[in-house]
């Protein structure tokens, strides 16, 4: 399998954010977590930070929208130039639309749910994303403890996805460390989120070579 490190910049120094998107050039993507106080109760980068962030980070940017009316909002960001923009289910008027008009502008797209909401909706439209996020804490803040109960989603998402032949990335957000990655992986989690666990290491890059050999060295890993 191959895993997939995106560290979160939520847990980042933001005031030398320069700095700290350098101490993690060896990840594989960057997580910037995009929220507006409305759909989450957190407040943190709009679309003019987001563009800087993209003009100088060493690695492409994974966006995670949690934020109200992202079939308004969202194709904005893939705009940007954002390898990557993954809005939620549960804010989305039509989540298929919104899809198609953020790879209409050259970048993935993904969907994301929050712990208690089912994939039952997203069974028979998997092949409309290139990545699917299941949130392992409740979205807005760092630092919580990672939900292993959500793990079953990624089974029925690994089951709609085989049976119709399409590659579509499993992400998941919050809580990971050496060990919970551990647990998704085996649940079929390709994509890993880490804050805390990367930034609060005195040397990221080793932190996030940890977390990749605890994902992919897993035998049940997909």
């Amino acid at each position: 399998m191959t895993a997939r490190i995106n560290p979160s910049i939520l847990s980042a120094d933001f005031v030398n954010m320069q700095h700290d998107l350098d101490r993690i050039a060896t990840a594989d993507y960057v997580h910037v977590d995009v929220m507006d106080n409305h759909f989450v109760p957190n407040l943190t980068f709009g679309p003019q930070m987001v563009q800087r962030i993209q003009e100088t980070s060493p690695i492409p940017l994974d966006v995670h929208l949690m934020i109200a009316d992202p079939d308004r909002w969202a194709p904005g960001y893939a705009e940007l130039g954002a390898f990557s923009v993954t809005f939620h289910l549960e804010a989305a008027t039509d989540p298929v639309a919104v899809a198609r008009a953020l790879r209409a502008r050259g970048s993935r797209a993904g969907v994301a749910v929050k712990p208690d909401t089912p994939v039952d909706a997203l069974l028979d439209i998997v092949a409309e994303f290139d990545q699917i996020l299941v949130m392992t804490v409740e979205p807005g803040f760092g630092g919580q403890s990672f939900m292993p109960g959500v793990l079953p989603k990624l089974g029925q998402l690994t089951r709609a996805i085989s049976q119709q032949g399409c590659d579509v990335w499993l992400q998941v957000d919050g809580g990971v460390t050496e060990d919970t990655i551990v647990e998704a992986a085996a649940a079929g989690a390709d994509t890993f989120v880490a804050g805390s666990s990367v930034y609060g290491h005195a040397d990221p890059s080793v932190a996030i070579a940890a977390l990749r050999r605890a994902a992919g060295e897993h035998p049940h890993a997909r």
